[in-house]
């Protein structure tokens, strides 16, 4: 049990008392010692179940691959790839000159600059135009806040050139000048600066300047064309491109639309001409054209229009449209599943890309050779394992460069679905879901229901395939995920149905999902476990209280669950940029609507489910003191005598663990969870 400290929090004339409000003071001895106090009280529970968790974890690891390599791409006179070796927790990047058969050059070990920090990310790997320099981007804490280095691959050594709190980066085409963006002490993307190889950083030229805190996102990247460097800011609502001749760093960036609220677009280099999705009165985004020489607004013209039942995807800030030579390729979902459709340039004939199976994922791979003519991309469903193709747009002709092994499982074992609940307004809200071959509907057999329903997305929550739910397909489970409105799976009409004064439909729609589970008999509420992570966490903490009766077992990583305290500070990560996802509490009518499904703030005295909650403590995204604070008050307030868990992660971020082997080993811990509270921890 955390101490109780009563703070009064007021706002609109309207009182709150939050008796764990001191927790987020992390100087304050206190708050580490509790955090540690629920570590030990996790682990001395689960200590019962270490033997289990050590036979999951190596289950996990002997269906992977451990000694691998990605599909080497063609850059320029390189072929570029990753590899994996067994034992080593972090992958390999490798180049080869000319040929396959050439000998290989590592360029970056990342086992041997993690240097033994618990943590290490490489969150960008960019090769100068000349090959001869690489940049990459690291973080070592979990915070995101990344160093900026330059390696001499002829050399073998790093420049002294080092930028620290960086988030992304871009060379200019004399191989000498980097671009990068810095944050601010909210953790927000907001500078860009122009720095020169062996120049102090202190003297960088600063190029760009974001004042607004609601754009959050910023994205420095080159045109595939190599031709333009982009700058590309978003809000919640609304985007905003700048751009700069790569072979010109030295000329200031162009704006190419000034914002306007509500309105997003994004820009694709082609030739003489940019590709322009936008949502200008298109929900579901539309593609323009206009030319290089001046792509302002009144150059734009309709390429590809606007469909009601049909959304271009948009991975913000990446739309997934990529331009070949003579081919526009287009990502695009209907009902909730992904297809390619590839236009000719030429008078705009399509067609799409065919497969067998009736529900998959695809996205797209990074397809850096501007002069290739084939389409890379991944492709998975619910029970078959990742692929990598190549389509050739011009012979229309599809080629398996990869196959994920997975070592005992049979995808003919199992069997995919697409099934559909009916919300409280009458909604039809897609749940896929997979499943052993045989399955008897009885109500007997345990499910695994998994959501997320937030910032329009559709990748987090896509039918595709997981490695590591092959521990429970084989013990029997019903896994599925439901695809709920505040997410992207059905268009951005589904986001705007779910975000801000809509937002409570995310979590009755899930309840929908899981009560549909059960009346349909591919379950039972005491059969249920459901699992969420950050926007997810969520909407675990919204429905354990709506609903706790729903679900035998709750899993919450990294939950939003404080949305009214948080939401009316300012100085939190992010906050300020929040407010058109879930609303501004400064606003009397969206204070009460947070509060009313805010997690925190309704957990009340009544019998909870299992439950298994995760925190960071470097997360910038989630604070740890959401999580703590909501596993604290829980404790006090429930009535039954279910299993409570809070883990925290020390020197750990949004994400969590960063080594391959430590992610395995946090799913075996919390399947072992799973698992022991339905008693089958063999």
């Amino acid at each position: 049990m955390a101490r109780k400290v009563p703070k009064k929090l007021e706002a609109h004339g309207d009182s709150r008392i939050d008796d764990y409000y001191w927790i987020r003071d992390r100087v304050n001895p206190g708050v580490i010692e509790y955090i540690e106090a629920e570590n030990r009280y996790a682990l001395d529970f689960m200590k019962q179940t270490e033997a289990f968790q050590k036979k999951l974890f190596e289950e996990m690891k002997s269906r992977t691959k451990e000694t691998d390599c990605s599909v080497p791409e063609r850059i320029d006179d390189y072929y570029y790839y990753t590899r994996t070796e067994a034992g080593k927790q972090y992958p390999i990047h490798c180049r080869k000159k000319c040929s396959l058969d050439a000998d290989e050059e590592i360029i970056l070990d990342e086992n041997l600059v993690a240097n033994g920090n618990v943590f290490f990310r490489v969150n960008l790997v960019k090769m100068s135009p000349d090959h001869n320099l690489m940049m990459y981007l690291s973080d070592t804490n979990g915070s995101e806040k990344n160093t900026l280095y330059v390696k001499d691959l002829r050399t073998g050594l790093l420049l002294k050139d080092q930028i620290v709190e960086t988030s992304s980066a871009e060379w200019a085409n004399d191989g000498r000048t980097i671009f990068y963006s810095v944050m601010d002490n909210e953790y927000r993307a907001y500078k860009v600066f122009r720095h020169v190889l062996g120049m102090d950083p202190k003297n960088d030229v600063e190029v760009f300047h974001e004042k607004d805190a609601g754009f959050y996102y910023m994205e420095l990247a080159k045109t595939r064309s190599r031709t333009y460097i982009l700058i590309t800011v978003e809000s919640a609502t609304t985007s905003e491109v700048h751009y700069v001749h790569a072979d010109r760093p030295t000329d200031p960036f162009t704006l190419m639309r000034p914002r306007k609220h509500g309105m997003t677009y994004f820009a694709v280099h082609h030739d003489d001409r940019f590709f322009i999705v936008t949502n200008e009165n298109a929900i579901n985004f539309r593609i323009m054209e206009a030319p290089t020489s001046d792509p302002t607004a009144k150059n734009w013209k309709e390429l590809v229009p606007h469909r009601k039942t049909v959304a271009i995807d948009v991975s913000d800030p990446n739309p997934w449209v990529e331009a070949f030579k003579d081919h526009l390729v287009v990502f695009e979902r209907e009902n909730a599943q992904g297809r390619i459709r590839i236009y000719d340039l030429k008078d705009m004939s399509s067609h799409l890309i065919e497969f067998s199976e009736s529900v998959y994922f695809v996205m797209p791979m990074e397809n850096a050779d501007p002069k290739s003519n084939k389409l890379r991309f991944k492709y998975w469903s619910l029970v078959t394992p990742t692929r990598v193709y190549d389509y050739d747009l011009k012979t229309r002709t599809l080629e398996l460069m990869k196959l994920e092994e997975i070592n005992g499982y049979d995808p003919s074992d199992y069997v995919q679905e697409m099934v559909f609940a009916t919300a409280k307004d009458g909604t039809k809200i897609p749940v896929s879901l997979v499943h052993r071959k045989g399955l008897k509907k009885n109500g007997k057999n345990p499910a695994y229901l998994y959501g997320y329903g937030a910032y329009g997305t559709f990748e987090w929550a896509g039918p595709k395939f997981n490695t590591m739910l092959v521990s429970l397909l084989s013990r029997g489970f019903v896994c599925a995920t439901a695809h709920i409105r505040g997410g992207g799976e059905m268009g951005r009409g589904w986001h705007v149905d779910g975000r801000m004064l809509k937002k409570i439909n995310s979590f009755t729609d899930f309840i929908a999902c899981a009560e549909h589970l059960v009346a349909d008999r591919y379950t039972s509420s005491d059969r249920l476990v459901v699992r969420g992570r950050s926007a997810g966490g969520l909407l675990m903490g919204a429905i354990t209280n709506m609903r706790p009766d729903l679900f035998k077992v709750v899993v919450a990583e990294v939950p939003f669950v404080d949305g009214v305290t948080t939401m009316l500070d300012p100085t939190i990560p992010m906050t300020v940029g929040e407010f058109e996802e879930w609303g501004n509490p400064t606003i009397k009518e969206h204070y009460e609507y947070i509060k009313e499904y805010s997690p925190y703030d309704n957990v009340a005295a009544k019998a909870y489910p299992n439950m298994l909650i995760t925190s960071s403590l470097n997360d910038t995204r989630v604070p740890y003191w959401e999580p703590a604070k909501w596993a604290a008050r829980l404790r006090a307030l429930k009535t039954d005598d279910n299993i409570l868990l809070l883990k925290t992660g020390i020197v750990e971020g949004h994400a969590g663990a960063s080594g391959r082997y430590d992610y395995l080993k946090w799913f075996a811990f919390m399947y072992a969870f799973i698992l022991d509270r339905f008693g089958m921890n063999e």
